[in-house]
Order: structure tokens, then sequence, then C-alpha cells
């Protein structure tokens, strides 16, 4: 099941668009608090997350910015406002999509639809092994001696990348232009915290020192 996190501080908007979504099959998850939404959103985990740009404490534009500096989650913000310049600044600070309220839902759920099969069909129904641990990239899972964790996204695609290439080094350079496809919102931090989470993640499963730095020259498995 696809967990979508509605950053909505309209409680009404807020709870009929948690109720569409699990109508339709989804997870949908909330949080009523905006002071530290990007860090809610994050412990979350979300597949897809909807996003208004009229927040208290922050807007939507730096809430986008501090996401997209850690993860690769898909955003849609979704929001009243219409003009050319919000959807432009949306795209540049690295939303995947821009709808206007007030919106049709069955676009909406096809915007999601869409953007969730971009993502995540890919990779769907494929497991890899090696050396005991088990990634299945359908579920996004991580399993080693019965013991199996979730992983977010941007985990995910880092341990499929070094999984698919095991025994190799992959330079910091390659695993950025995986994940996010361009350097322009990525720096060395936001992958190192990428790294560490990923590496607690793999001990939480039993796995350790499964992940190997190689300094200056980036990581194998």
């Amino acid at each position: 099941m696809y967990r979508i996190f509605i950053v909505e501080d309209d409680q009404r908007i807020r709870t009929q668009l948690k109720v569409l979504l699990e109508k339709y099959g989804y997870e949908g998850v909330v949080s009523e608090d905006f002071e530290h939404i990007v860090d809610r959103v994050l412990e979350a985990a979300p597949h897809l997350i909807l996003l208004d740009i009229n927040l208290p404490h922050f807007d939507g534009y730096h809430v986008c910015r501090e996401i997209r500096r850690q993860c690769g989650t898909p955003i849609i913000m979704v929001t009243s406002r219409d003009s050319e310049v919000d959807e432009l600044m949306s795209m540049n600070l690295g939303a995947d999509d821009f709808i206007t309220k007030p919106y049709n839902t069955q676009i909406l759920l096809a915007r999601i639809a869409a953007i969730l099969k971009r993502s995540y069909h890919s990779e769907a129904s494929r497991v890899l092994e090696h050396k005991g641990v088990s990634l299945d990239l359908s579920k996004s899972l991580v399993s080693f001696q019965g013991k199996q964790v979730e992983l977010t996204k941007n985990e995910l695609r880092i341990l499929h990348l070094l999984m698919e290439n095991k025994g190799s080094i992959i330079s910091r350079d390659d695993i950025m232009n995986d994940l996010w496809q361009s350097d322009e919102f990525v720096d060395d931090n936001t992958l190192t915290v990428n790294i560490n989470r990923l590496r607690k993640k793999l001990e939480e499963a039993g796995v350790v020192n499964y992940l190997v730095t190689k300094r200056g020259q980036g990581y194998l498995i």
C-alpha cells in the first residue's frame, strides 16, 4: 500500500483528502505539527507528498526545498495559488507536479497514480540477494535472517544500485546522479545523511559491516 503524506493546514480539506485517498486504497498520513513538518514527513517515509503552499510557520516552498535536500520522494503541490510564477517556482524547487484548488478529485487521483507508477513500478516484482541480504524492490524491504526493515525511496535506490554492482566501488557522484539525475539540490551532506540512515537500517536488520566506505572513492558491498 502506498503511503501519501498530506501537508495541509485546513482541517476540512486535510480530512477530505485523507478519506479520498483511503477510499482508493492509499494510506493517508497527516500531521498538525507544522513547526516541525519536515521532520514529521521524513519520519513517515511516504511514497508521495501532497504539499500546500500556504502553511503556518513555513510556506510550502521552504518545506519542498528542505524535503528535497534530504530525499527524492515525489511531491505534488496542491494549492489555491494558480499563477505561472508559483508553478515555475514549485518545479524549480523540485516538485514533481502542480495542481490548483478547487481541483477535480479524479484528476488529482490520476496525477497521483501516474507519478507513483513512474517512480515505483519499474522496480516491481524484483528481489535482489547478496551475502544473505534480500532486497524486495516492490515492497521496499530489506531482509536478513528473518528480520525485515522498511526502506525509504532513497535508501532503496542506494542499496539497489550497490547490490546491482556488488563488489565494485560506486562513487558518490554516481549515487547522486542515480538518485536525483541532477546535482541541483544535492550536496555531500545530503548523501551522507542518506547513507548513514541506510547503514542504520541494515544494522536494525542485523546486517553489520555490509556497506563499506572507501575513503575518497565511494561505497561498495
